[in-house]
Formats: structure tokens, C-alpha cells, sequence
């Protein structure tokens, strides 16, 4: 792979704003290496730019979020969390996996995925910023959206001309450059080993985002190949995946001070938005969003009412809970480092000083239009935010809307497709509604669109959607009457039936009698036309956002500091150490946990209900190796200050040498809000360590086999 640097003309060769700050692109190492070294880190930081070499080749995407290869078999680990999804798929009221846990015996007791689940290795990251951008000159709002969407799937479908690819461009620095990234996609995973819930998600939502933390959250796949070596769908005749490096677990100690490098996939960070955006996450996106989740919460656990039923929700469920105590958290960090006015006051510097450089005028103009444009988004925030919700959080609506929006771009050529619903994505598509039916409840899902809809109705009449008004009706009244008719009619929630309609062209499926159907059909025109609306909105601040981000870069040279991207999802790479902090008068946190402190939680009552094979033995005390030397005892969890955010879950820790200490797996409550604002006073990050997974395998839930597997000895 070649390492391409930013054309900004960006001296990296100086110091980011605090030491462990920064969600680095592997190719930015080398021009810190100075730091990296004077942190602690042992090897060589050129090694760290190249994806073909270990580390690197060793670090997956999983899911929506991070995990590593650890054995030359394609075994993977993540989180508990990152593969509940799995875990819940393969679970029934008669076999409850996510109660009792899993083991499998021998490779052939692996179990298959849910059908979109997918690792995928990164394989080139390659600067196409010229290309995406060749024809949007003169061009402004959705036709400057269109041409970066039609450079794009231009560069993406000749990245995929070889199979088994799945390739995608990266947006760096809001608009200003693009990467494309080249992923190998591996569509047979399977689980390998997962502990009970009562472990893996140890104190649940009580414990979500604190510390201390007594979590084994952890889980092992395997990713499989077909037996020429290439990805493949699920057959039993599937190979273990050969991965190109695996990561080795340590055998080592490690304690406060000890340095410490992340790497993985974190999903999006904010803190290069403008002032106003701060402004507005404060008082109202975080609030909103708050109040939305804790309605669809109460909504859904209210209705799941059968073991059945939340069996069938507990991975929505979990997630938006996780969601709800995330923007809580945020909020609050957030207004604990006054970010608003921090942020506010560092733009206006930025503005002072760009007032004294060429250009500043043009620089400005754009600045203004982009405000303009956030400024009329924010009118219609709380319809897109329900909207989103009415179509993200359901099942057969979110299948039918699919169907339909499906049909209609097939009716174009490929090329011309919304993204989403190309050819490269039908597979996906297939996958997702393959598992509607292992995560669907029509009573629940009427429930939850009902009390959404309820809110939909008290909108001010300018975001009302006539559409969804048409659809579903104005009042309550009419709304359950439409809900029972468009559920009980509808035969959707038959699997047949969703993957035949996959075939069918637009004309044949607008005129299907089926309710729920015609009902998607109906909403259609107001999806494309909101969907519009939002590209060119996205368009104009693709167009005028570099200006800001430029600024901004130049005004961070100005100061000697170093710019890393927001997150997006592509790999990056943090460093610090374990360490613990001070939180608030009379507060200390240390930087590791024992498994005395699970003893101490112990209720019997979930969330604190430790299984009796883990408690029987951490009274034996039979550690073993495993034993921290200098506490006596087993470990758990430990604190680092690695730069973190949502989507490095289950990112793989390193020592100074490249082993793996520990998988991320959460941050503390105090740093919720880095994804905005790094405060160096309480980001950390929490993790699961390693010593405490290879104590579980070999003394609790023991799995020699894997443990060998991994070069780990079974003590």
C-alpha cells in the first residue's frame, strides 16, 4: 500500500494540544514518531503507516466497530457488546446464549452470524482527493453533491472490480480531501466463545460509562473463506480465513504508567465543527435526543412483555440504551468543560487571526454561507429527527421502505443509483431482511411506531409530512386504526415474501395489494424528496466547509500544533498510558480493577448477579499466572488516556512492543463527551485486560483449545 500524505501542507513534526490527544491516520506516525518514542513506544513508527505490516494487518472492522485477528485461523476478538447482535441471533428462549454464554467444542460447533454481519480488512488507503473533486467546478448545493457522488462510485466500482472487495471513499477534513480505503469483505463469521451476559455485560446500564468497572467484555468469531481462499457466503464447506498477521495476546504485566497505543476504527468526532454547532449539540440535540430514546425505551419494554419478545429486542434495546445514556453523559461533559464557550472563543481567535491573512475576505464569505446553511437545517431538526427514527428503528416498515426504494433505483442504471442501493449493496439488503425475523414482534413495533407517530403530530404545521399525515392519519384515533390494518394485513413477515419482492420492479410493486406496501409506496415520493433536501444542504457544506477547515489548520500551525482529521470511521491510531485521574474533590480513580470488586457489586439481581462458577473462583484464588504480582490478585479492567470515541469498541490495546494488553471497550462518564471536546482532565478510556479474558478461558468458562490456539498457555 502506498502512504500518501495530506497536501495541506501540514508540519506534523509538532506537538497536538495535549500528549495522548489525537485519533491519528497511520500515515501521520512517522512525522510524530518523536512523540510516539518519548511516550514510550519501542518499535518503529514507518512500520505503524504500512497496513500490510504487523500491527496494522491485524486490526478489522467488526460490525459497526473494531476487533483484531489473534490467531492465524481468523480468530477475531471484540466485544461482548459489538457481537450481542450475533449472540442474540443465535439465541431462543430454549437456548439462551445470551444468559448462559457459549462455547463451541470444536470448529464445527461455530455458529453463523446474523447474514450482514461482515469483518472487513483494510488493504489501501490511497489520496483520490483530485478525482472526487475534478467535477465540481462552478457547481454548487445537490449538483456539487452530485458530482463528488458520481466521482465516487466511479472510484469505488473500479475498486471492485475484483471480488470480494468492498470499497469506499473517506471524507478527511469536512470536504477538503478524499481516501479511498480498500477493504477485503468476509461474510461468513461465526461464533466462537462468548461468556454469559452476567460477565460480558457485567453492571449493565448502571455501570455503562463508569468506573470503576468490572466488565469481561469480550467475545471470540472466527471469519471463514471458501476453499479457494476467497470470501464467501455461509456453507458449511468454509475454511478458517488466513489472515496476512495476528496480534499476539501478552503474557506480561502491565501497570500505571505503562505506555499504551490503541488502534481501530472509531466512528465520528466533532471537534473541527463550528462554533454554532457547538451551540446547538447543547441545548437541543442532546436533550432531544435524550428524551427521544427514553420514550422509545419505556415504549418498547412495555410491550415486549413475553420472553419472546425481549428476547427478540434485546439488542435494539441495548443499544438504545447505550445511546440514551451516551447523550446524557455528553451533555453533561460537555457542560462541565463549558465547551460551548471554549469553542466559541477559540473561533474567534481563529477569525481574528485568519482577518490578517490574504484572502481572508473570501475565506470569511464562505464561513458566513456555511452558517446560513446550518441555520436553515435547524429549522426542520426535530421532523429529521423523528423521521430518522420512524425508519431506523423499526423492522417491517424499515423493510417495506427498502423494498420500494429498491425497486425504484433499479429502475436506473447502476451507476446512477442512490448510494445504498446499488448492485454491490443488494447482498447487504438481502442480509438485513433475511434477519427482520429474529428481531421483529408486530405488536412491539406497533407500539413503538405509535408513540413516535404521536410525536410526529405535535410538530408545527411547516414540518408536517403530508405523506406520512396521508399514511398514517392525524389523530391517535386514526393512527391505531391504520397501524392494526397495515400489521394485520400485511404478509411481509414472512421471509419468502420480503426476499421474493427483491426481484420485483417498481411498477409491479407500487401496485401490490399487500398494506404495508402500498403504505411504503405512498411514503416514498416524501422519503426522496426529504432525502433531496438533505444532499443539497450537504452539498453547499461539502462546497464551503474546506474554507473553515484551512482556516483553521493554518491558524493550529500558527499556534505549533498538530491537525488530525475527524473520526469517520477509518483507522486510526491513539497513545498514552494507564493512568488514573481525579474527577472531582475527594475523588481518585485507580487505573486497574480486581476481581474483589466483583464480590463487592454481587446482589444476585441482575445487573449485578455474578454467575457461581465466577464467583467460586475468585474464592479459590486459583489464579495462576494471571495474578498481578504486585496486587495478589486477578485483574479485570484497566484506565488508559487513549484518545477514543464510539466505533473503537473492541480496538485492540498494545504495550510499547505491539502486544495486545486489553480490548476498549467503553470510556468514563466524565470523557463522554470527547467526541466533541478532548479535556484532558477527564478523557479516559476503559478496558478489558487481557489477563482477565485468558483467566476466564483457562479457570471459569475454560476453552484450552483456544487458548493453545492463540499461543497462550491453559493456566
Amino acid at each position: 500500500m502506498r502512504r500518501r500524505l495530506l497536501p495541506l501542507a501540514l508540519s506534523l513534526a509538532v506537538a497536538p494540544a495535549f500528549a495522548s490527544e489525537g485519533m491519528w491516520m497511520p500515515s501521520q506516525l512517522p512525522d510524530i514518531a518523536a512523540q510516539l518514542k518519548a511516550a514510550g513506544f519501542e518499535g518503529d513508527a514507518a512500520d505503524l503507516a504500512d497496513l500490510t505490516r504487523a500491527p496494522m494487518n491485524a486490526v478489522v472492522k467488526v460490525g459497526g466497530a473494531t476487533g483484531a485477528f489473534v490467531s492465524k485461523d481468523g480468530l477475531v476478538l471484540t466485544n461482548h457488546h459489538v457481537a450481542f447482535g450475533v449472540i442474540q441471533y443465535n439465541s431462543r428462549p430454549d437456548r439462551d446464549l445470551i444468559g448462559q454464554g457459549f462455547a463451541a467444542a470444536t470448529r464445527d460447533d461455530e455458529l453463523p452470524a446474523n447474514p450482514d454481519y461482515r469483518v472487513l480488512v483494510t488493504t489501501g488507503f490511497d489520496r483520490v482527493t483530485d478525482r472526487i473533486l475534478a467535477g465540481t467546478k462552478g457547481k454548487r448545493g445537490k449538483a456539487y453533491y452530485d458530482a463528488v457522488d458520481t466521482a465516487t462510485k466511479a472510484v469505488v466500482a473500479e475498486c471492485e472490480r475484483e471480488a470480494g472487495y468492498r470499497c469506499s471513499v473517506a471524507n478527511m477534513y469536512y470536504g477538503t480531501d478524499f481516501y479511498l480505503i480498500r477493504q477485503l469483505e468476509l461474510r461468513d463469521v461465526r461464533l466462537v466463545y462468548a461468556p454469559p451476559e452476567s460477565i460480558g455485560n457485567y453492571g449493565d446500564e448502571i455501570d455503562n460509562f463508569m468506573w470503576p468497572r468490572h466488565s469481561g467484555d469480550f467475545t471470540l468469531l472466527r471469519a471463514y473463506v471458501g476453499r479457494d481462499g476467497k470470501p464467501a457466503d455461509y456453507s458449511p464447506d468454509n475454511v478458517p480465513y488466513a489472515p496476512p498477521g495476528h496480534l499476539q495476546v501478552s503474557t506480561r504485566h502491565v501497570g500505571e504508567g505503562d505506555f499504551a497505543m490503541l488502534a481501530g476504527y472509531p466512528g465520528v468526532t466533532f471537534r473541527h465543527r463550528m462554533a454554532s454547532e457547538f451551540a446547538q449539540q447543547v441545548d437541543w440535540q442532546l436533550p432531544s435526543r435524550v428524551a427521544l430514546n427514553q420514550g422509545m425505551i419505556a415504549t418498547i419494554e412495555k410491550a415486549a412483555a413475553t420472553p419472546e419478545q425481549r428476547v427478540l429486542y434485546a439488542a435494539q434495546l441495548a443499544s438504545m440504551k447505550n445511546s440514551l445514556k451516551r447523550a446524557q453523559g455528553e451533555l453533561d461533559g460537555l457542560r462541565r468543560s463549558d465547551a460551548t464557550r471554549v469553542r466559541r472563543d477559540d473561533e474567534a481567535a481563529m477569525l481574528a487571526w485568519l482577518a490578517r491573512q490574504p484572502r481572508a475576505k473570501a475565506t470569511r464569505a464562505d464561513i458566513a454561507a456555511a452558517q446560513a446553511v446550518l441555520d436553515a437545517a435547524s429549522a426542520t431538526r426535530e421532523r429529521d429527527q423523528l423521521l430518522a427514527a420512524v425508519r431506523g428503528q423499526t423492522q417491517l416498515l424499515r423493510a417495506a421502505i427498502t423494498l420500494q426504494r429498491l425497486a425504484h433505483e433499479k429502475g436506473k442504471p447502476d451507476a446512477e443509483r442512490e448510494t445504498g442501493y446499488q448492485q454491490r449493496d443488494e447482498t447487504l439488503i438481502t442480509g438485513q431482511l433475511r434477519q427482520v425475523q429474529r428481531r421483529y414482534d408486530p405488536a412491539v413495533e406497533k407500539a413503538l411506531l405509535s408513540h413516535l407517530l404521536e410525536q410526529c403530530r405535535a410538530l408545527p404545521a411547516a414540518q408536517r409530512v403530508a405523506e406520512f399525515d396521508a399514511v398514517f392519519g392525524r389523530s391517535a384515533e386514526e393512527a391505531q386504526a391504520r397501524l392494526d390494518a397495515l400489521y394485520g394485513g400485511t404478509r411481509l413477515g414472512d421471509e419468502a415474501v420480503r426476499l421474493a419482492a427483491m426481484g420485483r420492479d417498481a411498477a409491479s410493486l407500487a401496485a401490490d395489494p399487500d398494506p404495508l406496501l402500498r403504505a411504503a409506496a405512498a411514503l416514498l415520493p416524501a422519503v426522496l424528496r426529504l432525502e433531496d433536501e438533505a444532499e443539497a444542504r450537504e452539498g453547499e457544506l461539502l462546497r464551503l466547509r474546506p474554507s473553515y477547515m484551512r482556516a483553521l489548520i493554518d491558524y493550529r500551525k500558527s499556534q505549533g500544533r498538530a491537525v488530525y482529521p475527524d473520526a469517520n470511521s477509518t483507522l486510526r491510531v491513539s497513545y498514552g498510558q494507564l493512568t488514573g485521574m481525579s474527577p472531582r474533590d475527594g475523588v481518585n480513580y485507580v487505573p486497574v480493577t480486581t476481581v474483589g470488586g466483583i464480590l463487592e457489586k454481587h446482589t444476585g439481581a441482575a445487573p449485578f448477579d455474578a454467575p457461581e462458577p465466577l464467583r467460586d473462583a475468585i474464592a479459590k484464588a486459583d489464579f495462576g499466572t494471571t495474578a498481578d504480582p504486585k496486587l495478589k490478585t486477578q485483574t479485570v479492567d484497566i484506565l488508559t488516556d487513549l484518545d477514543t470515541t464510539g466505533g473503537n469498541s473492541g480496538s485492540p490495546v498494545l504495550d510499547a512492543e505491539g502486544r495486545l494488553i486489553a480490548i476498549n471497550f467503553d470510556s468514563n462518564w466524565e470523557a463522554v463527551s470527547a467526541s466533541w471536546m478532548f479535556d484532558p482532565r477527564y478523557k479516559r478510556a476503559i478496558h478489558v485486560d487481557a489477563r482477565y479474558m485468558r483467566w476466564l478461558m483457562a479457570k471459569v468458562y475454560p476453552a484450552p483449545h483456544l487458548l493453545a490456539e492463540m499461543g497462550l498457555p491453559a493456566e
